[in-house]
């Protein structure tokens, strides 16, 4: 054999090896492959929010407020907030110091937990408003869309975002090119870089507001439009935009400055039982977790709810 077939022989060899040794590694790496693809929440739950942090999942009751929280690497879970008669839970944001916030809903109330313990530590309350559906923090203050009227629910937080007295909460009027139209408008809210990003579900539009002053601009998607678009979550720059009514996740591309979003790609389920009206979502270990509301299916105290859990890309 000469030197030059040998050496072929030995570089393929190598090769060959590698590719034996690299195979189960790769497999290896996907870190959600244990993870439950499925987390059950309680018969008659009724879900509509949900955030994380480490492998804790949190999840919040339209029908009487309570939270319920479970762990993402065994789906085993319990409520740290007991139901109350009157409360409703709709979108979740989880701060820095360890705070969940909770946005009310029809109540007209933004409260704060304890996300350790449940503990609730306040409560805010709003006059004017329709329904407060989903909440973050932006410039020190917590923000909540108001689905019925074109304004934001505020709530300036102090220094090292110790929390107001309730008289500080107050609504900042929407200016600029969202517009009121009829039915169900500002849904999700992200924040990213001090901007804030709303989705109006009647539409399938996307806004870029400015946290200061209220003023909103569309986000040019290229014509695609998120309609029936309900939760928002950042990855970076990546948006997800929950879908309820359509049973998918769209995946855009934000430009740095906010203004232009590209499509990627629309989540989906394997099968029509997996998503049933999801509604909010949360990305953790490396995953994609949905909250299915079930909207067309009348609650009841043995009606099943769940949480699913999707990859990160489509």
């Amino acid at each position: 054999m000469s030197p030059s077939i040998r050496r072929l022989a030995m570089l393929t060899g190598l090769v060959l090896g590698l590719s034996v040794v690299l195979a189960p590694a790769v497999a290896a790496n996907d870190k959600t492959a244990d993870l439950p693809t499925r987390i059950d929440l309680p018969d008659g739950f009724q879900p509509e929010g949900i955030e994380s942090r480490g492998a804790n999942l949190y999840a919040g009751s339209l029908a009487d407020g309570s939270i319920w929280t479970a762990d993402a690497r065994t789906g085993e879970g319990h409520y740290l907030v007991p139901g109350q008669a009157g409360n409703v839970s709709v979108g979740l944001h989880l701060d820095r110091q360890g705070r969940l916030w909770v946005a009310g809903g029809p109540t007209g109330t933004i409260r704060v937990y304890k996300a350790r313990t449940g503990e609730l530590l306040q409560t805010y309350t709003f006059t004017g408003t329709g329904f407060l559906n989903d909440l973050d923090i932006s410039r020190g203050a917590v923000y909540a869309t108001d689905s019925m009227n074109r304004q934001l629910a505020v709530v300036p937080l102090g220094r090292f975002g110790r929390l107001p007295d309730p008289s500080a909460a107050h609504t900042m009027q929407l200016t600029g090119d969202f517009q009121l139209q009829p039915g169900f408008n500002a849904n999700g809210i992200a924040a990213r870089g001090g901007w804030l990003i709303l989705v109006q579900s009647n539409t399938g539009l996307l806004f870029r507001v400015n946290p200061r002053t209220g003023v909103t601009r569309q986000v040019d998607t290229g014509g695609y439009l998120v309609a029936n678009g309900d939760g928002l979550e950042f990855r970076g720059r990546t948006l997800y935009v929950v879908r309820n009514f359509s049973n998918l996740v769209a995946v855009l591309r934000m430009s740095r400055n906010l203004r232009h979003a590209q499509l990627l790609g629309e989540i989906t389920a394997p099968s029509p039982t997996v998503l049933d009206v999801p509604t909010t979502a949360t990305t953790t270990l490396g995953a994609l977790w949905v909250v299915n509301a079930r909207f067309g299916t009348p609650p009841g105290a043995d009606v099943d709810y769940w949480i699913t859990r999707l990859p990160l890309r489509p």
